[in-house]
């Protein structure tokens, strides 16, 4: 079988062709990325050892795609994945758009050409902020719960957030490109004849992530309190009892490779993929787990909340696991360790992140 992840330098589609490697031997990748995030050139190194074909391109540019191979499957892990884009001062709005839409259309063109299937790692963050943000919530072990003594919003419960959760505007203009090209890819699978899966992932996390607040918490709060660098628990109260789950994306092999088998059915397309209660963690608790490792380190607070920020967001991963029968492996002690041996490794792995 043959596969072109894209977006392969980065955490996800390097960690995904390292993982998928070496649980497929005969596998062959294919791999586009166009190296614009500090810190992907590092990975092209060792991809280029386990024989990935690797592909300098950008998935904004249809051409880039006239002379890759043709190939079985593409799966999509090249986008600008943080909630913030486009109005952060960092991005602009049209360069999001280009590059997790127009970047999605232009993929699924070459799928129609080339007769590939498709898998979108698509995103929580695709769930209305304004039900999200009006969960209600109490305080145990210094991080929210969802209140038992309240009623919530239609597909939330103590189990996460479910697909039948709204997807209504407000999403965030990085949500609403996501659930954009998840419209896209159904649409383009149906009319062309083409496989299409959609994995709604939550908080994706592991060693080698790039440490940035808005894109990669648990690496930047562990490289940064190690680092002794400034931290601050930012809305809520500014207490640090926000909450999310985590899930490292190695766990996403076993369900990958279901969905590339030939023929491969199933009555649903679209999935959450997280990491479950099980796996979650507020900023306090982070920090205490920190502490307990590192030592002493000051943390501010600023009670303020932001536009897009929301108190708890835990997946609801019950419905991949009765289609699939896919649950995460990864706990989340295993995973915050393999991050902190990884950022003792790397004294400069913030910088290298182009965070400072």
């Amino acid at each position: 079988m043959k596969i072109l992840i894209t977006g392969i330098c980065g955490f996800v589609g390097s960690t995904l062709a390292r993982a998928w490697l070496a649980a497929q031997p005969g596998l062959v990748v294919y791999g586009m990325d166009n190296f614009i995030r500090p810190g992907s050139e590092g990975n092209r190194g060792e991809l280029q050892k386990l024989g990935v074909k690797l592909i300098h391109g950008d998935i904004r540019m249809a051409s880039d795609f006239d002379t890759v191979p043709a190939v079985d499957w593409v799966i999509d892990a090249a986008a600008n994945p943080s909630v913030l884009a486009g109005v952060d001062g960092r991005t602009s709005s049209r360069q999001l758009v280009e590059h997790n839409l127009l970047g999605t259309v232009n993929i699924l063109e070459y799928c129609k050409r080339v007769g590939a299937g498709f898998i979108l790692l698509s995103t929580s963050r695709v769930y209305s902020i304004a039900p999200l943000a009006e969960a209600r919530v109490e305080v145990r072990d210094e991080a929210f719960v969802l209140s038992d003594a309240h009623p919530q919003a239609p597909g939330l419960t103590a189990q996460g957030v479910s697909e039948a959760f709204s997807t209504a505007p407000p999403v965030s203009l990085y949500g609403s490109t996501k659930l954009a090209s998840e419209t896209l890819a159904l649409e383009y699978g149906d009319t062309f004849g083409f496989p299409v899966w959609i994995n709604r992932c939550g908080v994706l996390a592991g060693a080698g992530q790039f440490g940035r607040a808005d894109q990669g918490i648990f690496a930047f709060w562990i490289n940064s309190w190690l680092r002794k660098r400034a931290l601050s628990y930012i809305g809520f109260g500014g207490a640090g009892h926000q909450v999310r789950d985590c899930l490292h994306p190695r766990d996403l092999i076993p369900l990958l490779r279901q969905q590339t088998t030939p023929g491969q059915g199933a009555p649903v397309r679209v999935v959450n993929l997280g990491g479950g209660g099980g796996n979650a963690m507020s900023l306090a608790q982070l920090s205490r787990w920190c502490r307990e490792r590192y030592g002493e380190h000051p943390v501010s607070g600023t009670p303020e909340v932001r536009r897009f920020d929301i108190p708890w967001l835990v997946m609801d991963s019950r419905l991949a696991g009765a289609t699939w029968g896919w649950r995460p492996e990864t706990g989340i002690e295993t995973l915050l360790d393999e991050i902190a041996r990884h950022a003792e490794a790397h004294p400069h792995w913030l910088e290298l992140s182009g965070y400072l």
